[in-house]
């Protein structure tokens, strides 16, 4: 009877998913046999919007992965499941071998109760560990990589190793190569011109194994125009799209796959900087620029994000207690939806952190708008600071655009 009763059971119940074959060849990676390049983002939502657009794949940096990999799987996206390295540059010491055990005892445990979920791509071996070193001392770091990307590949045959670097200038690539050879992808963070030769110059450097632009970006707020007194110029979400089209339309002709950032919304610099979405969940003309090129489609369906046409003062960047200044706004709907435009004012961020640490956010000055309108703002009656006025536009329909531009109260 017990024997009936599971035949019959094995009939009725689904059958249990099973770990996809990853594997790399060449300059490739395969996915049960199949050639996949990567195409997807950095977050931790709205997964069924980003499959919409195209993507295949979502990563991740470090935090506990069980609830992405199961929220991806029923998107049918895959998961780039990171581990994060400790930095030297934030105290950890790759000479302390207790700490180094606690590291890999971790990393340890994580590979053996996910190694065969179904939704694993591949394991992120860190995340630009080498940051803000000197040559000399990012030398430790190569070793330690490879010393837990050897502890994966014991663990879980069938899932590729990665390792994440900030650009590759100062040979990198060559770097991880010839130090942590358990390494088989290379991701490369990279925002502005520089993702345009990104691939072609890790080739250069001897690294023949898949690439994937890990974060990929419009412009670093570290090369951005800056004012007088060094506040970062961001450009607009429509100069975003525009120079984020080229760089992606680089990387497929490379073969490289692409995480372009963030999938979500961050205070870095600004709350619109690196952010694809807004606090409010509008989406941004980038946004539309993926599901284009990925052949999909921007949440909510057919539609067109709102246009910056031109953003900038009227007036004096710099004025004091008893002046003002003006902003001018020109924006537009491709659709012709009928937009909202919002300002608001906040502080200039006095955060100096590196590689997307925490930061605050600054606090908004409300009483120093006047006359709103969708075609601009006047500034005055703010205490001495240094501020940026933002705006948002939206359409209604789920779509928005950004830009801000900063000032001082003297």
């Amino acid at each position: 009877m017990r024997a009936l009763l599971a035949i019959v059971l094995s009939f009725l119940l689904p059958a249990p998913l099973l770990a996809a074959q990853v594997a790399v060849r060449g300059a490739e990676i395969l996915v049960d046999g199949k050639p996949f390049i990567p195409l997807g983002a950095s977050g931790e939502a709205r997964f069924a919007d980003l499959k919409a657009l195209g993507a295949n794949v979502v990563r991740t940096y470090g935090q506990e992965p069980g609830e992405i990999l199961d929220a991806a799987q029923r998107a049918g996206l895959k998961v780039m499941v990171g581990f994060w390295l400790g930095h030297p540059r934030l105290g950890f010491n790759y000479a302390n071998r207790a700490a180094v055990e606690a590291q890999l005892d971790a990393l340890r445990h994580m590979v053996e109760r996910y190694r065969t979920h179904p939704a694993l791509l591949m394991w992120g071996i860190g995340n630009e560990v080498e940051v803000e070193l000197p040559p000399e001392e990012a030398m430790a770091v190569w070793p330690a990589v490879e010393e837990a990307a050897r502890l994966v590949k014991s663990l879980d045959g069938q899932h590729p190793t990665m390792a994440v670097v900030a650009e590759v200038g100062m040979d990198k690539a060559a770097l991880v190569k010839r130090y942590a050879p358990s390494i088989d992808v290379l991701g490369i963070n990279g925002y502005g011109d520089g993702l345009l030769t990104a691939p072609a110059r890790a080739r250069a450097q001897g690294w023949s194994g898949p690439i994937v632009i890990t974060e990929l970006g419009a412009l670093g707020h570290w090369d951005a125009p800056k004012t007088p007194w060094g506040a970062p110029m961001e450009p607009t979400s429509t100069e975003k799209a525009t120079r984020v089209r080229r760089y992606l339309t680089a990387a497929k002709q490379a073969g490289a796959g692409v995480i372009p950032f963030l999938w979500g919304q961050k205070q870095e610099v600004t709350p619109s900087w690196y952010s694809l979405l807004t606090p409010t969940g509008e989406w941004t003309e980038t946004v539309e620029v993926m599901a284009e090129l990925w052949d999909g489609s921007v949440p909510g369906g057919p539609n067109r994000a709102p246009r910056v046409l031109g953003l900038a003062l009227a007036g004096p960047a710099r004025f004091g207690t008893d002046g003002e200044t003006l902003v001018r706004l020109a924006a537009t709907d491709p659709d012709g939806d009928p937009i909202k435009v919002e300002w608001q004012i906040m502080a200039e961020t006095t955060a100096r952190s590196v590689g997307g640490d925490p930061e605050p956010v600054p606090p908004s000055f409300p009483a120093g708008l006047h006359d709103p309108s969708p075609s601009g703002v006047r500034i005055y009656g703010l205490p001495p600071g240094r501020y940026r006025v933002f705006v948002v536009v939206r359409d209604g329909r789920g779509a928005a655009a950004t830009g801000n531009l900063p000032f001082e109260v003297q």
